[in-house]
């Protein structure tokens, strides 16, 4: 049950920065240029991200990386 708790849970954007060791600006303009993980907005100003989401799309990086099919 905890495991999918902790993919379930969602993350600010500045939680997502650090979670994928990168700076807010550099998440923020993978998000204005439609790169990086899917994210979801609530209202103007807030931007989130779920575990889950995050780990797939590095998941798929990974993947693309070592040559493999998605």
């Amino acid at each position: 049950m905890k495991v999918h708790q902790e993919q379930c849970r969602r993350l600010r954007a500045i939680e997502a920065a650090k979670y994928l060791r990168v700076s807010r600006s550099t998440l923020a303009k993978w998000r204005m240029i439609g790169i990086g993980p899917p994210h979801h907005r609530c209202g103007a100003r807030l931007v989130y991200y779920f575990v889950h989401e995050i780990d797939a799309w590095l998941a798929t990086c990974d993947a693309a990386a070592n040559g493999q099919p998605q």
